[in-house]
């Protein structure tokens, strides 16, 4: 087979289908067709914005396999009907105030190099985990609605009943600790993470019917007490952002924390030890990269042996969705 340079050209400007899907979430474009605006002149009146530039745009969106079109008429995907439909309860269209944030795609284009030459973050300080970074409100406030799955397996290996005290440690959007309290209702949920951010998990938590069962814990996950006896702790996307010594600090401090026999049940992107498969938790290393001083994408292996080094006696891993769940216990 020849040499083909088409793979690389398409790498170079893929940065065009995140601002196509980008400016097709804000225009309200899955929204448009799934209301049953089918044609070009349709769903440009209802998005407000002129024909040609929408003729464009869906055409790219079914190329990219977003949109599907037949005899001139578009339609949504069965991922885009679920996921990017505005009335949807699976909608993830806000995730893109997170994952496009200008702090992130701009300063990526322009530092990376640097920041792969030195190990990590160029970025001020401790880059995303510097003290009270307000990065994590859009996150809490973009991320939310996405975890209704691993929040979901993660509850369901809880018990149904009876007195359960369990803390999630850098909370965000609290949905993690929230589905712990749906499930239960002797649950009581103390979330752990920046002030700011604890405002929208109070929120959620308002929303779900449990602020008198939700207790807010304002302050770093390094500083700040845990506190004692509890039944499980929740560590959703946290330990990626450091090393494996500032992790080893926070599975001691959880081990202590907890009652005999708790768990720490952990939300992580997880590659295989080849460190390229599977290929979204393999590119997760990148990110921390950019973004961390010295975080990264762990190994099971890894993390196994930072729990058992914290004391724990057994650590589990579990499949779920697009991350791993793992299961420690003390």
């Amino acid at each position: 087979m020849s040499p083909n340079p088409a793979p690389i050209f398409e790498k170079l400007r893929a940065f065009q289908e995140t601002a196509a899907l980008k400016s097709a979430i804000e225009l309200g474009i899955f929204t448009a067709v799934a209301e049953g605006a089918a044609t070009v002149p349709a769903i440009a009146a209802k998005c407000g914005a002129s024909e040609k530039g929408i003729r464009v745009l869906c055409d790219v969106l079914a190329v990219d396999g977003l949109l599907l079109k037949r005899d001139g008429r578009y339609e949504n995907t069965k991922d885009t009907k679920v996921f990017l439909v505005r009335s949807s309860p699976a909608y993830m269209g806000g995730v893109t105030e997170f994952l496009c944030d200008p702090q992130m795609t701009e300063a990526m284009f322009r530092t990376l190099t640097d920041c792969i030459r030195k190990g990590g973050t160029v970025m001020d300080g401790a880059g995303t985990v510097s003290d009270d970074n307000r990065i994590w409100v859009k996150f809490a406030r973009a991320m939310g609605p996405i975890t209704g799955m691993s929040a979901q397996f993660i509850a369901g290996h809880m018990p149904e009943s009876g007195a359960l005290k369990v803390l999630d440690i850098a909370a965000g959007h609290g949905m993690y600790g929230i589905g712990v309290a749906r499930r239960n209702r002797e649950a009581q949920i103390f979330g752990l993470d920046w002030e700011a951010v604890l405002e929208v998990a109070k929120e959620n938590a308002a929303a779900a019917g449990i602020t008198d069962r939700y207790h807010p814990v304002a302050g770093s996950a390094f500083e700040t007490e845990f506190g004692l006896d509890y039944d499980a702790i929740l560590l959703p996307n946290f330990l990626h952002h450091f090393n494996q010594e500032s992790c080893g600090t926070i599975l001691r401090k959880a081990y202590a924390a907890l009652k005999p026999g708790g768990r720490v049940f952990t939300v992580e992107f997880v590659p295989d030890e080849d460190r390229v498969s599977p290929p979204i938790s393999a590119r997760f290393a990148m990110t921390m990269l950019f973004t961390t001083a010295e975080g990264d994408a762990y190994t099971f292996a890894e993390y196994d042996a930072m729990f058992r080094n914290a004391g724990f006696a057994s650590t589990a891993h579990l499949l779920e969705s697009q991350q791993s769940v793992i299961i420690s216990t003390k």
